[in-house]
């Protein structure tokens, strides 16, 4: 089987040479988000927990576009420019993941000013 890249009008355009996603196979790969307005591609306002819940909503449209649903993800990355806003992020995070959580990594990495979040996601297609 092909790869098939995703594209969807639901999250932001991508800002450098990447696709939103991939799908191979039954795997979904969602390319990492930021907490950008789909529409403008701005960061929304308010701070990292506003962007944490943009960031899984733009996932949830890149998986959804492939065929697959957080319902159905099975590895997250999780990128943060500070380590201190992880409790106000995993707040946020456990609305969208509230049982049968997936595998997950969380780091902290230079995100380019004003990024706070980003996020990748792996997913299997329905």
């Amino acid at each position: 089987m092909a790869k098939e890249i995703i594209t969807t009008d639901s999250a932001p355009r991508p800002g450098g040479a990447y696709s939103q996603g991939v799908r191979w196979d039954q795997l979904v790969f969602a390319a990492g988000q930021v907490g950008g307005d789909p529409t403008t591609g701005k960061p929304v306002d308010g701070g990292v927990r506003e962007q944490t819940r943009q960031v899984l909503k733009n996932v949830q449209s890149v998986l959804e576009a492939g065929g697959s649903s957080l319902d159905n993800v099975v590895k997250t990355t999780c990128f943060l420019a500070d380590i201190n806003d992880f409790a106000a992020f995993n707040e946020v995070y456990q609305e969208f993941f509230p049982a049968d959580r997936p595998a997950r990594s969380t780091v902290q990495v230079g995100l380019p000013s004003p990024w706070q979040v980003e996020i990748e996601a792996i997913g299997i297609r329905s």
